[in-house]
């Protein structure tokens, strides 16, 4: 079963232009996230290197490295956040298939090696369906009816201690102007279960990347910017203050409060890196396909 709708075309949006690259250079410190430790002296965690498939690892994220300069050029900021050691988890915007690629890239050249929950179907892709599951992926049956085993999964990756990545879309963004739409209550449900069995707040960064979705991948010259933002950690304490009164589950008012300062931090980055305001009318809302109020 496939997606509901699809994706606007790269011409439902502009490029991201040299004059908003440099307003972002004034206020940020951007680097290369396609290069071996961009921020500068950083503690590679040998450990989870070694445990994951360090030649294929390496092999693949050399490939997506020349195959992702070669057609974009892409900067990033806030890789200074990226944990050296302990488990975290990084929730990425998914507007086009780059948003996969960007931040997993750049985790990995700061010496972390995160699990990532991705769609099955990319487990049967050729060649490099066995590469993503080489290196960490988690494959995510689609409309399986097993959301909370999905769930369940994600946690005990969390609190074994290894790092997780999500796209908590689920899905490329349907926002036809490519803006982040609702997300599934899975991030908020991970997080939290997760932090309350692991014992405390586990750190959960936002990463958005934008530049991506006017690229024409079969022609992709000029080169257009790409730009990633791995924000510091959102803080989210208050939602587990009464976890040991929880029960089984926490409460789904938390669940959904915690997705929701989710998306709106994606914003927040987005309305920055873009230069623009997002759409006044409201939020996408997949299940309906609409838009609605935040």
């Amino acid at each position: 079963m496939v997606s509901k709708g699809k994706p606007s075309p790269r011409s439902a949006v502009e490029p991201l232009s040299d004059v908003q690259m440099d307003r972002l250079r004034e206020r940020h410190d951007l680097v290369d996230p396609t290069r071996y430790y961009p921020t500068g002296v950083h503690r590679p965690n040998a450990a989870e290197i070694a445990a994951q498939n360090p030649k294929a690892t390496d092999r693949l994220l050399a490939g997506a490295s020349w195959v992702v300069r070669n057609r974009c050029k892409v900067k990033a900021w806030g890789l200074e956040h990226v944990p050296e050691t302990g488990t975290f988890i990084t929730a990425a915007t998914h507007v086009t298939q780059f948003d996969v690629f960007i931040p997993m890239m750049a985790l990995f050249h700061m010496g972390r090696r995160p699990r990532y929950m991705a769609k099955a179907e990319m487990a049967g892709w050729p060649i490099i369906g066995k590469w993503f599951q080489l290196v960490g992926m988690q494959p995510v049956p689609r409309r399986s009816g097993k959301a909370r085993i999905i769930e369940e999964e994600s946690i005990d990756i969390l609190t074994s201690g290894r790092p997780l990545t999500v796209w908590p879309e689920g899905t490329v963004s349907r926002d036809p102007l490519k803006w982040p739409m609702t997300l599934k209550p899975g991030i908020g449900f991970i997080a939290l279960e997760a932090s309350r069995r692991h014992g405390e707040e586990i750190p959960l960064h936002v990463a958005v990347t934008w530049g991506a979705a006017s690229i024409n991948h079969w022609w992709p010259w000029p080169r257009k910017n790409v730009v990633m933002c791995y924000d510091g950690a959102l803080d989210y304490g208050d939602l587990l203050e009464d976890s040991d009164q929880w029960g089984d589950e926490p409460p789904v008012a938390a669940v959904n409060e915690l997705s929701r300062r989710v998306r709106a931090r994606m914003e927040e980055i987005m309305v920055e890196i873009r230069g623009e305001a997002p759409p006044a009318e409201g939020l996408w809302d997949y299940p309906t396909m609409t838009r609605k109020a935040r």
